[in-house]
């Protein structure tokens, strides 16, 4: 592996560990900006194909979709639907005639690049400020989320000591670490022991690789699980670390669709050794709301213990 590589591996596990520890708006302005840098690329992709989006519009509605997520997370989800009108209103008015290949890719700018990565924003401020109304056949099974809005960052109060994390910090943590193990896992056993491909999308994906890969996601969803005292813990972890390991993977496959698709090897080159923003963030932008409702409406439902 290139020196540059891991250099760079390095000092981004270093930048998200910072905006994850500092939390409340200092994770959702660090947030802000990565979604700013994968919608160009986003929209680079698009117009190599002679597609004209709606690119500026759309970025801003996207960052304001983003605060929207930071102050008042019930909001979010009423915001899309009427970004996404006034995109297509704007593309109404312009002089060329739009297409409907403009429109959706637009869009999908909006979907992909904006309110999907929102859940991350949702998960670890929004949890603290506005922690969600929880229904459970079993009033006993809730979770224990009772947590308000960080003001200041998190490595001021206890950073060294994760007993005095916040649960959003923590489910936060946890969802990085599984993403991370299923990057690493798949990528070492694909590079040593990978002999099946996985799709003609990414030749360079074995099965062998993605079969590691979820399994590392899973087990370390259960050391969570287990550390948390999840509701039914003995499966609940499992089950998480396994549903992130696979959509990663899809989320990683989908890029590469695009970059295809496009023409173009990498998304950018913004990192060293490893491409573009997209490049390294395509894992976490399905993830995101899949780990939000798992923890907010799944996990409430299932028993205390199975035992």
């Amino acid at each position: 592996m290139p020196w540059s590589r891991i250099i760079s591996a390095i000092v981004a596990i270093a930048l998200a560990l910072g905006m994850l520890l500092a939390g409340s708006w200092y994770f959702a302005a660090g947030f802000m900006v990565i979604v700013l840098l994968g919608e160009l690329e986003y929209f680079r992709l698009v117009r190599a194909k002679g597609i004209n989006p709606a690119g500026k519009t759309t970025l801003v509605i996207s960052q304001l979709l983003l605060i929207t997520a930071t102050f008042n997370p019930t909001l979010t989800d009423a915001f899309f639907p009427i970004g996404g009108t006034f995109i297509c209103f704007y593309l109404l008015f312009q002089p060329k005639l739009a297409s409907i290949a403009d429109i959706s890719t637009s869009i999908l700018g909006l979907f992909y690049g904006g309110w999907l990565p929102s859940y991350w924003i949702r998960l670890r401020v929004g949890l603290e400020s506005h922690p969600p109304i929880l229904i459970a056949t079993n009033p006993n099974a809730l979770p224990q989320i009772n947590i308000g809005l960080d003001t200041l960052p998190q490595w001021e109060t206890a950073w060294w000591n994760i007993n005095h994390f916040s649960p959003a910090l923590k489910i936060t943590l946890i969802a990085f670490a599984c993403i991370w193990a299923a990057d690493i896992g798949a990528y070492l056993m694909g590079k040593f022991f990978g002999k099946t491909r996985l799709s003609e999308i990414s030749p360079k994906k074995t099965v062998e690789g993605a079969a590691f890969g979820i399994l590392a996601s899973a087990l370390v969803g259960g050391w969570g699980a287990w550390y948390m005292q999840w509701n039914a813990w003995q499966i609940s972890g499992i089950l998480l670390g396994l549903l992130i390991g696979v959509v990663s993977l899809l989320g990683d496959l989908t890029e590469s669709m695009m970059k295809r698709d496009a023409g173009v090897k990498d998304s950018g080159q913004l990192i060293p050794g490893h491409g573009g923003i997209l490049d390294r963030t395509d894992s976490y932008v399905f993830t995101a709301p899949l780990i939000y409702y798992y923890v907010t409406l799944f996990l409430p439902l299932l028993p205390k213990t199975l035992f």
